[in-house]
């Protein structure tokens, strides 16, 4: 009876999942787009599944916050806003890192797939990504200047992801990343 009762659960999750993946059969020149429609759906079950893992931790935690799962730029995103949440974002963004990986190993409990969920507490992302477009420009401006390298502090990969994000869009330099975790860094240099 237990035998029946495990893969009746795992078989609506499977249910939820494979007709998504289903939807792509008759993929043709505008295969693309049906696909892109069906991962859109699994994205946002995967925003569910982490949703609902966050709120149980804000649960047992007794902090208020309100969670809202969306697919943003072809990944699944849990934001949490609310009062008092600064605990769940750490010193530059470190227990934030680490709930991402609780909650991405959630997903991949449920799914068997790994996920590139995104998690927000407070808007912190946002507010940090302007902080460091504002580090990346302030780079450039010294590489164009000096024409020397300019190496900048470790940072995480969502960080890194944010400052190659805006040295890519400028002409005439390019960035790398160089050493290991946790000391990985961004090195932007003049342009070939």
């Amino acid at each position: 009876m237990t035998d029946t009762s495990i893969p009746s659960a795992d078989a609506s999750l499977d249910e939820e999942t494979v007709p998504t993946a289903a939807t792509g059969e008759g993929e043709s020149a505008d295969g693309g787009k049906e696909k892109k429609s069906a991962g859109e759906g699994e994205l946002f079950a995967q925003s569910e599944i982490a949703a609902d893992y966050i709120e149980g931790l804000l649960d047992i935690l007794d902090y208020d916050g309100d969670i809202d799962e969306l697919v943003s730029g072809g990944r699944p995103v849990v934001e949490v806003v609310g009062g008092r949440l600064q605990n769940l974002v750490g010193q530059r963004g470190a227990t934030l890192e680490a709930l991402q990986e609780l909650a991405r190993l959630a997903v991949f409990r449920q799914t068997g797939s790994p996920s590139r969920l995104l998690l927000d507490v407070g808007g912190y992302r946002a507010t940090r990504r302007k902080e460091l477009a504002a580090v990346a420009k302030n780079a450039v401006e010294k590489v164009k200047e000096h024409g020397e390298p300019v190496r900048l502090e470790p940072m995480s990969a969502f960080e890194r992801k944010c400052v190659h994000d805006v040295v890519n869009a400028m002409s005439g330099v390019e960035s790398e990343s160089e050493g290991v975790e946790p000391t990985r860094r961004i090195v932007v240099r003049p342009a070939d």
